[in-house]
């Protein structure tokens, strides 16, 4: 009897411990009420009628496109002749960086014009963790492959803060500055900014919205045959094609599910074209934020067979996507012609980082790493700027630039005014690139994701991870694919850009939720921890 009873006791226990919460009161995310009346007041008082001289403003953002995923940089296996136009018909920059080499951080700077980390937007939004210890268990002994692992200690927000993941209501969004100077503002895409009421599209500045909500979505049905696919073997993957179109996946127009039976991106290009002409009498924002290449794998068929040439056919059906995001972008410019408004519309194309090299079918080369890590191949993205009223076609840029210029340059466009009570850290590009100053545009750059930290000053580039104590330099004009580590040869430089960094981190805020997971890799032997 004794032993039964001990047995019971020692069985509840273990199920009392496995399932136990692990949500942590220590992620709770307070709203700064303060803060949101002093933007809410600030674009209340900054609003005032449109003028004929604005310009139109188109933001195009690819998901995990590699910068030598295309031809703009050099040979690459498929033809994106939409994207050498708008390259030759302004400026391509041969140092374009984002501020995070994932998603969602560098998603918010593009769209605040300020370092994410500034307001605690470091790591990827989630809605969903661990939500006991049996389910941390679980992701430890059998999600942790292929790089991929679960954190060493469970923690999690509570659901309520899961949802208020997001840009904070004091911050200011493109979108919604460039409303108080009488822009329409839509976006049509992924948005990958938070899941609750108020961190929404609608929430953030733009009218109109299509698209969907998480961090991904099936490009079409499954069962299409017309379609091609790549599974692959990592517990993301099973994830993505289970979670299909549903939750925060699905596909929604001003909030509503809608049945979308055109190829993804095929379906946001026409969204956003159709959606540009009708606007042609009035200034607008057009925010494109593509999710291809990103995972799932899924193309078109006439796509795929048109890459014969690519022995792999993993790689067939990546660059078929790549290929009909490529058309995507031609419907847009299209669109802009037919609306006859392409001469006075300020066109940018960017990805949010770049190529997701752990898939195993691209590798970002020349660059090193790849997505989730500092290396140039996470953060040197293609870039380019068209606006033909103002700027001469067929140029190229190397001195370094930033995402966050994007919110930048198109506030000064617009002659919208910027609040006085925070920093801002991107630059108006257009005065460096018609020769109106010849100096950098930023002294230097900065990463941080909890510990896995870099920055960018002038030809030298220093990274940090202060989870393995690895400090790596290089000098990027000699050495631009980060094959020759300068740290111990060049200890006081290697010091000096740690302080810089510091200080800048200094005036940082601390991140306001946790990762769910952390990705291991290696670049030159070392090995290197990124929290996501």
């Amino acid at each position: 009897m004794r032993r039964t009873l001990g047995l019971a006791a020692l069985a509840l226990g273990a199920a009392a411990w496995a399932l136990w919460p692990v949500a942590d009161p220590r992620w709770a995310i307070a709203v700064d009420a303060e803060a949101a009346r002093a933007a809410e007041r600030f674009l209340h008082d900054a609003t005032s009628a449109a003028s004929d001289t604005q310009p139109n403003v188109v933001v195009i953002v690819a998901d995990d496109l590699g910068k030598y995923d295309t031809p703009l940089y050099g040979a690459a296996p498929v033809a994106t002749p939409n994207l050498a136009r708008l390259a030759d018909g302004g400026v391509r920059f041969t140092a374009g960086y984002v501020t995070s080499p994932v998603c969602s951080p560098s998603r918010a700077a593009l769209l605040t014009g300020r370092y994410a980390q500034r307001f605690g937007f470091e790591l990827l939004t989630h809605d969903r963790y661990p939500r006991n210890r049996l389910e941390w268990w679980v992701a430890r002994t059998f999600f942790s492959t292929h790089g991929w692992h679960a954190l060493a200690r469970p923690t999690a927000p509570s659901a309520a803060d899961m949802r208020r993941q997001g840009i904070p209501a004091g911050e200011i969004t493109l979108a919604q500055l460039l409303r108080t100077r009488g822009y329409r503002t839509g976006i049509f895409g992924k948005w990958h900014l938070g899941f609750g009421p108020d961190v929404l599209p609608a929430a953030k500045g733009f009218e109109t919205q299509y698209g969907f909500y998480d961090a991904f979505s099936l490009y079409g049905d499954p069962g299409d045959p017309n379609l091609t696919a790549v599974h692959q073997r990592y517990f993301a993957d099973r994830y993505q094609w289970w979670r299909g179109r549903s939750g925060g996946s699905a596909i929604r127009r001003n909030g509503t599910i809608v049945d979308e039976r055109e190829y993804l991106t095929a379906a946001i290009a026409r969204e956003a074209s159709a959606w540009i002409v009708a606007q042609r009498d009035a200034p607008f924002f057009a925010y494109v934020p593509f999710n291809a290449p990103h995972a799932p794998l899924q193309a078109p068929r006439r796509y795929v067979e048109r890459l014969a040439g690519i022995d792999d056919p993993d790689r067939r059906t990546y660059y078929g996507m790549v290929a009909a995001l490529d058309d995507g972008v031609g419907e847009i410019l299209a669109a802009l012609d037919r609306a006859g408004v392409a001469e006075r519309t300020l066109v940018f194309f960017l990805s949010d980082n770049g190529a997701a090299a752990y898939m195993g079918i691209v590798d970002n080369a020349p660059l090193a790493g790849g997505k989730l890590g500092n290396f140039e191949g996470g953060v040197n993205v293609p870039f380019v700027l068209r606006w033909p009223a103002r700027i001469a076609s067929a140029q190229t840029f190397a001195h370094p630039v930033s995402a966050l210029d994007v919110f930048a340059t198109a506030a000064s466009a617009a002659g919208a005014a910027l609040p006085a009570d925070r920093a801002y850290d991107g630059v108006d590009l257009v005065p460096f690139v018609t020769g109106a100053r010849r100096d950098p545009p930023h002294a230097a750059l900065f990463w941080r994701t909890a510990g896995h930290q870099a920055v960018r000053a002038g030809a030298y580039k220093l990274i940090l991870d202060d989870r393995t104590g690895v400090r790596v330099l290089y000098d990027l004009v000699h050495d631009p694919y980060e094959r020759a580590d300068l740290a111990a040869r060049e200890p006081a430089r290697a010091a000096a850009l740690a302080r810089l960094l510091a200080d800048w981190a200094s005036a940082l805020a601390p991140p306001r939720w946790p990762p769910a997971m952390e990705y291991r890799f290696t670049v030159g032997g070392e090995r290197f921890v990124f929290p996501l």
